[in-house]
């Protein structure tokens, strides 16, 4: 079939919730869909892969299931495809190992007409009654037009100021982990810097080679413990979309205050990881012996500097209010990841409505504000975090808010969505 000239709506990059947006949008007739992105398959954390790695929300997360679980696009319709429905029954796993899911969804990319692999985006303009899409790929540059636009182009990891300029083969983010595993060969001592689930799976991978390879491992975090993620099923209401809606609602500044201090939600390592941590350190402790590790929270890295044996961090107790110094062989940062404008926006940066801290402005639908001179609409996803709270990263809402722009483009045709989801009132209601 030859494409068409203009679509009603095309996505810019495909991680799971631009690919969840590509899979409900497929059986609806009376929208033309496009999605982009980069890279030459479908790949998600590709360096966190690690064998025993479980994704921290259940398999009912999967792309669409929470709106339409009858598609032909959800997780249990990829096992019957793969022939796993009695081993996954047997295996009564409701939390299904990160790579599974890696694959289903590759699964999913693979079979979609819509989505569309080494197109790297290079630019998305306003021309004055659409958008244009400019994108390259490897016959050469593409244009195409859209009446809609969503972005999905993830987050990037998060650098810390003090080792920006030390980033390479020995100190890398979480996200570059397996890649960079064999330029810990040699290494004596290593540090992992950051709390978050990475961190944490990161700590325990190399608490476990440790005996073979005869690593000192240390483990610094800011955070006041190494605390388990909230995970007591009123907590989990916050994951709903009636906690969206009513953080939406609430005033920009109380919005800002709030999400730090909810970092147990999604900051939070799951109490499974934490056990197996414990029983590794317990398992190595018998006998007398005292495992080469160290683990620390309160503790900020203020500076780095490389030295000829490897590097010097200098550190604040941030509850002891004491510097120290730590000197280590390598440095792995599990410091988080954060949504950043991409230069494809550049051409409509003055056409775009940002708030007084430089983020997008984002309705409850996930509109961006736009010029009036805009008649299209672009929509985001997980770069709306400060506007629609904790949930925004969160794979459980993804198929929700896909939906949501789903409706909001056909009027609310596309997807019934209930009224209420929890059993907890978040705010006074408007007519009690």
């Amino acid at each position: 079939m030859t494409p068409p000239a203009e679509y009603d709506l095309v996505g810019v990059g495909i991680g799971p919730f631009n690919l969840g947006l590509a899979a409900l949008a497929e059986p609806l007739p009376e929208l033309t869909t496009l999605f982009l992105d980069a890279q030459p398959t479908f790949r998600w954390h590709p360096g966190l892969l690690l064998d025993d790695a479980r994704l921290q929300v259940p398999f009912l997360a999967d792309l669409v299931s929470l709106v339409d679980p009858t598609s032909r696009w959800s997780f249990l319709s990829y096992l019957r495809a793969h022939d796993r429905l009695f081993p996954f029954y047997f295996a009564e796993r409701f939390h299904i190992p990160r790579r599974e899911y890696d694959h289903y969804c590759r699964w999913v990319a693979e079979s979609l007409p819509s989505c569309r692999f080494g197109a790297h985006v290079t630019a998305l303009r306003w021309s004055g009654d659409q958008f244009t899409v400019d994108y390259q790929t490897a016959a050469g540059p593409v244009s195409t037009s859209a009446s809609n636009v969503v972005l999905g182009v993830g987050t990037e990891p998060v650098i810390p100021e003090p080792l920006a300029g030390l980033v390479g083969a020995h100190v890398f983010h979480t996200a570059r982990y397996l890649d960079r595993l064999p330029d810990l060969a040699g290494a004596k001592d290593i540090t992992v810097i950051g709390s978050g689930q990475s961190g944490a799976e990161v700590f325990l991978d190399l608490l476990r080679r440790a005996p073979e390879t005869g690593w000192r491992v240390r483990w610094l975090t800011r955070s006041p413990a190494f605390a388990p993620m909230e995970y007591s099923k009123l907590g989990l209401e916050h994951f709903t979309p009636d906690y969206t809606r009513y953080f939406h609602g609430l005033p920009p500044e109380v919005r800002d205050r709030l999400v730090p201090a909810q970092w147990q939600l999604y900051k939070g390592i799951s109490a499974d990881t934490l056990a197996e941590i414990h029983d590794v350190l317990y398992t190595r402790g018998i006998g007398g012996a005292r495992p080469d590790v160290l683990l620390m929270p309160n503790v900020a890295v203020r500076a780095a500097a490389a030295e000829a044996d490897g590097y010097a961090l200098t550190c604040h107790h941030t509850q002891q209010d004491r510097t120290f110094t730590v000197h280590t062989d390598r440095v792995v940062l599990a410091t988080g990841y954060a949504a950043r404008r991409p230069a494809l926006l550049d051409p409509l940066v003055d056409l775009i409505q940002w708030d007084e801290r430089g983020r997008y402005r984002v309705d409850a639908n996930y509109r961006v504000a736009l010029s009036p001179a805009v008649t299209g609409t672009l929509f985001v996803q997980n770069a709306e975090l400060h506007t629609h709270g904790v949930g925004a990263p969160d794979l459980g809402l993804g198929a929700w808010r896909s939906a949501t722009i789903l409706n909001t483009l056909t009027n609310g045709r596309a997807y019934h969505l209930p009224d209420t989801t929890a059993h907890t009132r978040f705010g006074v209601p408007d007519h009690p």
